[in-house]
Parts: structure tokens; sequence; C-alpha cells
């Protein structure tokens, strides 16, 4: 087995793992833009960055303010990010909440596992 066809496979076994971990009972899942905007708010945050609600809107690669506030209020509500106040009362940070954090930590075990498998 060469090099690229162990990580392929290793990849191919991460992903069957994780799709098993998405049936089970935890958080409601997330539209194709919503995981794009979960990922950069967790990679912000893993590098210390804190996310407004208006550094968010202003990523125009997400789409139009009204589109990614619509986002947002849909995360909220299913539970994957909190809006936190801040010194300025009509500026909210956007952060995971810690059932979005146990759902990155399921990820990663399940990584650690395909590449020990």
């Amino acid at each position: 087995m060469t090099k690229s066809s162990r990580g392929a496979d290793v990849y191919l076994r991460f992903l069957q793992l994780s799709e098993a971990i998405r049936g089970l009972p935890s958080l409601p899942p997330l539209d194709p833009l919503e995981e794009r905007i979960l990922v950069w708010i967790a990679r912000a945050g893993s590098e210390g960055e804190r996310l407004s609600v208006r550094d968010m809107l202003a990523k125009s690669e997400f789409g139009a303010p009204a589109t990614i506030h619509a986002r947002l209020k849909s995360m909220r509500s299913k539970g994957w990010i909190d809006l936190a106040d801040t010194d300025d009362a009509r500026r909210k940070q956007v952060e995971l909440t810690q059932r979005a954090m146990a759902h990155f930590a399921r990820l990663s075990r399940l990584m650690i596992k395909a590449a020990n498998s």
C-alpha cells in the first residue's frame, strides 16, 4: 500500500465513522453554509480571535448580511453557537457552545481512531 492510498484509506474511514455519529442524537444538522460558518468560528476561536456579529456580517463570501444573520440565528436555535454580551451592548460576540465543542472533540477522537485502524 502506498502512502497516498494509506492516507486516502484513513480519510475515508474517518468519513465513515463521522457519518455514523451524525445519526446520534446530539445537535441538529447544519446546512452547508452553516457548516462553513461554524468552521470559520471554530478556527478563529482556536487562534484566540474574538468574533462579533458585525465581523461575521462583513464576510461577503458567506453571502449578504441578511443571509448571514439568518444563518447565525438558525445556528443559535440549533445549539451550535451562543451570542455573548461585550463591553458595548450593541455588539454581540459569537462563540461555540459547549455542545459544539463536544462535537469537535468527538470528531477528533474519530480521526485518531481512523488513523490507528
